[in-house]
């Protein structure tokens, strides 16, 4: 067994007030805030600048990433954390403005175009601290190593995968999920469960990625309804977010699989939120590889629904949970046509989640698996 990453987390209501105090152990000059236009309007933007200049920090705010984070944002962050001499940077924000933070900070380090770093192990000289302060439940960025940015140009994600991009510390406050929308909620949570999935059946899981991703299943298929429904219910956003942070330990160390590497397909060349790409893939995924992994799906299902019936029972489930949660569309729903598929698919086979997959996954398997999702 590998060596298990994580980053330095601080977890509960609250806690986003701390991040000047962490802040300011690390750095001694002026931190970069990365953000976006959406987490600046919900106001987390601006009460982590109080805290940090509460803490007697000096800054610089780039909250100008998309929200698929492209290599433009990224060029753009990097100059103004070498413009104005920075040595720290804090991303707030789900999984767009912390990719973004990632991306710029081994972009500044290096003087690299960040085109350069994608696929495995690229990334020779580490970036900056970061400290990550999470205001979604589902996309894991604040605990991972990887980082997804957008070629506008090649209209595909390129994913960038490297310890080096795990952030030194996290915090991760509930508290800020509540200004998240229903289809938000549930769309990151999905992604969260697409996480667990993935990463339990992986060729490089564990016995301590198995924890992480069977007590996700289970927090999500308890907690996500009631996040969906009632934005205000604490305990089921303190959940959701435990949730997100298992599946996000899980996959950081155990890896992905042909759903993501299809849902960033997706993303790249749509511009699209690949979270509901991923949600539209889940069952279609889960058939294909259900043949190299019956015995894990099976505990994937008793986690989650308390019984193990087999692969069409928890197809079945799955797509009723996905019906209640207003998250049932296919892919056409979010604009992929059918001309698209061979595009797509050349751009998925070569993305590196498809590494630890159980089962080789070829064209031919994700133009199929593209086609039943439409």
């Amino acid at each position: 067994m590998r060596k298990f990453i994580s980053p330095e987390i601080i977890f509960g209501s609250g806690s986003i007030e701390l991040v000047g105090q962490h802040a300011s152990n690390l750095s001694p000059r002026r931190v970069l805030v990365v953000s976006d236009a959406g987490v600046r309007e919900a106001g987390w933007t601006g009460s982590v600048e109080a805290s940090l200049r509460n803490s007697g920090l000096d800054l610089s705010t780039y909250d100008r990433a998309s929200a698929n984070p492209c290599v433009e944002d990224v060029v753009r962050g990097a100059r103004r954390y070498l413009d104005d001499a920075c040595d720290l940077v804090v991303a707030v924000g789900g999984g767009s403005p912390i990719d973004c933070a990632k991306a710029i900070g081994i972009m500044a380090a290096s003087g690299m175009d960040v085109r350069w770093f994608e696929g495995m192990d690229r990334v020779r000289v580490p970036g900056p601290p970061l400290i990550c302060v999470l205001t979604t439940a589902g996309s894991s960025a604040d605990v991972s190593p990887f980082a997804v940015i957008t070629d506008r140009e090649g209209r595909k994600k390129m994913t960038i995968i490297n310890r080096l991009l795990v952030p030194d510390l996290t915090v991760i406050d509930p508290a800020t999920t509540v200004t998240m929308d229903a289809d938000l909620t549930t769309y990151t949570g999905m992604d969260a469960l697409a996480h667990a999935f993935e990463s339990y059946i992986s060729n490089a899981s564990s016995p301590l990625t198995y924890l992480f991703a069977l007590e996700a299943v289970k927090l999500i298929a308890e907690n996500l309804p009631s996040a969906r429904q009632d934005p205000k219910d604490m305990g089921a956003r303190e959940q959701m977010m435990l949730a997100s942070t298992y599946a996000g330990l899980a996959f950081s160390n155990a890896g992905l699989g042909p759903l993501h590497a299809m849902a960033h397909s997706i993303g790249g060349f749509h511009d699209a939120m690949y979270q509901q790409a991923a949600c539209a893939l889940l069952e279609h995924v889960i058939e294909f590889n259900h043949p190299c992994a019956e015995e894990r799906y099976l505990r994937l299902e008793v986690a989650m629904f308390g019984s193990a019936r087999g692969k069409g029972p928890l197809i079945d489930l799955l797509g009723e949970l996905r019906r209640d949660l207003g998250a049932d569309g296919g892919l056409e729903s979010i604009g992929v046509r059918r001309g698209d598929i061979h595009r797509l698919s050349e751009n998925a086979i070569h993305d590196p989640c498809l590494a630890t997959n159980p089962r080789p996954a070829g064209r031919k398997d994700v133009e199929e698996l593209y086609e039943r999702a439409m």
